[in-house]
C-alpha cells in the first residue's frame, strides 16, 4: 500500500513533528519509534510514564436493553453480569472455536456497551456484529468520531490525576466517563504494556490538544510501536494475527482464564457461543499444542516464523512473537510447543538462519505486571 493509501489517525501531523519514523500498520500510517530510540521509549514506559497513540484501533457502541445478552452469543465471556463501570477481556470465536479477533467490553450503563477492537480487525468485526445483532441493539461504529491515547507507566496516574483527580481512585479494568481539558471522554485503568495506566477514548478533534498537553508533562515521552511491542512481549500479552488467528483456540493460547466460568461447562450460562463443544471438548480431553514462554540461552534474538524443534531435530513447533526484552535484559519469545514440551524449564531449540539456539520454556509473564488493584 502507497503511503498516500494509508490512513492517518488525528494525532498524524503531531508524530510528524515530533520526527518519527513512520510504517504501513493495519492500513494506517504509524509511528513505530521516536528520536529517543525504541530501548529508551521501553525504559521510559517502565520508568516513568509513555504516550501511545492507539486511535487505529476501533471503538463500538452497543446500546439496547438486549445488548448485553446479544452481545454473549459471539463471546465465551459473562458479558450479562458485567458491572456498570467495569471492562472484561473478551474474543470473537468462530464455529471451530478459533479467535476472530480479541477485543475489550465496557459497561457503560444505561444500556450501552463500549468495545475496543483491533485495527486489522475492525471492519469484518463491524460486519460480524451487524450480521449476528443489528436485529437486537444497535451498533454504532465510532472509527471516525474518536482517538484513542494509552498513558502508560507508573507515573501515569500522577500525570492524569492533575487533570481529573478521580482517576486516582480507580482500579484496574474500571472504566468511566471523565472530563479531561473539557473533552467528553472516557478512560479505562487499562493497557498494553504489563504496567499501570489509562486508555483514553477522547473526540478526534480533541485528541491533538489532549497529547499535547500530556506530553508537556515533565514525566511523559511519546513511544512508538516498536517499544509497544516489547512491552506487551515482556508482559507475555497476545497481538492478534500473530500470536493467536481464526485457526487457533483460546485454550491452545493459554486463555483459559479468558472464559468466563459462567460460560464453560458447568457453568450456569453454559456455551450458547460459536465452538462452544470444541472448547469443552478440549477441557475435557486436552490439546495437542499450547502457546508458552520461551527464554533463548544465547544473546540470539528468535523472531516469529522460527521453528522449534527437539533435542533430535524433529519440529515441534514454531514462534510467533520473539524479540529483545529491554528490562528482562535479554531475547525473549513466544511460541507454540507440542504438548509433551510445554512443562517449564524444558529444554528446546530455535532454528535461526540454519543454526540451532537453546531455548527454556518459561513460565509468562516474563516481567510481574504492575496493574493497580487498590
Amino acid at each position: 500500500m502507497s503511503t498516500e493509501q494509508l490512513l492517518k489517525t488525528p494525532l498524524h501531523a503531531l508524530h510528524l513533528e515530533l520526527g518519527a519514523r513512520m510504517v504501513p500498520f493495519a492500513g494506517y500510517d504509524m509511528p513505530v519509534q521516536y528520536p529517543l530510540g525504541v530501548m529508551k521509549e521501553h525504559q521510559h514506559t517502565r520508568e516513568q510514564a509513555g504516550l501511545f497513540d492507539v486511535s487505529h484501533m476501533g471503538q463500538i457502541r452497543l446500546t439496547g436493553a438486549d445488548a448485553a445478552r446479544a452481545l454473549e452469543t459471539l463471546v465465551p465471556v459473562d458479558i450479562i453480569d458485567l458491572p456498570v463501570g467495569m471492562q472484561r477481556y473478551a474474543m470473537f470465536t468462530n464455529e471451530q472455536g478459533g479467535i476472530l479477533d480479541d477485543l475489550m467490553v465496557a459497561n457503560l450503563g444505561n444500556d450501552e456497551l463500549f468495545l475496543v477492537v483491533n485495527a486489522a480487525c475492525k471492519d469484518q468485526d463491524l460486519a460480524h456484529l451487524r450480521k449476528h445483532l443489528s436485529a437486537h441493539c444497535e451498533i454504532q461504529p465510532l472509527f471516525e468520531d474518536r482517538a484513542l491515547l494509552a498513558l502508560q507507566g507508573p507515573a501515569a496516574v500522577e500525570v492524569l490525576q492533575r487533570l481529573a483527580p478521580q482517576v486516582a481512585n480507580m482500579t484496574f479494568m474500571q472504566f468511566a466517563p471523565v472530563k479531561l481539558l473539557g473533552a467528553d471522554c472516557y478512560v479505562s485503568r487499562s493497557g498494553y504494556t504489563g504496567e499501570d495506566g489509562f486508555e483514553i477514548s477522547v473526540p478526534a478533534e480533541q485528541a491533538e490538544g489532549l497529547a499535547r498537553h500530556l506530553l508537556a508533562e515533565p514525566q511523559v515521552q511519546a513511544i512508538g510501536l516498536g517499544a509497544r511491542d516489547s512491552l506487551r512481549l515482556e508482559a507475555g500479552l497476545c497481538l492478534y494475527g500473530h500470536d493467536m488467528n481464526a485457526s487457533t483456540t483460546p485454550i491452545e493460547a493459554s486463555l483459559l482464564w479468558a472464559i468466563s466460568k459462567a460460560r464453560r461447562a458447568d457453568g450456569p450460562r453454559a456455551g450458547g457461543f460459536p465452538g462452544a463443544e470444541t472448547l469443552f471438548a478440549q477441557q475435557q480431553h486436552g490439546i495437542s499444542r499450547k502457546r508458552v514462554g520461551l527464554l533463548p540461552q544465547e544473546r540470539t534474538p528468535v523472531r516469529e516464523g522460527a521453528e522449534i524443534v527437539d533435542a533430535n531435530g524433529t519440529v515441534i513447533g514454531t514462534v510467533c512473537s520473539g524479540g529483545f526484552g529491554p528490562t528482562l535484559g535479554a531475547p525473549l519469545a513466544m511460541g507454540y510447543l507440542d504438548i509433551a514440551f510445554t512443562a517449564v524449564d524444558s529444554e528446546v531449540w530455535a532454528i535461526v538462519r540454519g543454526k540451532r539456539v537453546p531455548m527454556k520454556v518459561s513460565k509468562m509473564p516474563f516481567i510481574a505486571p504492575r496493574y493497580y488493584r487498590g
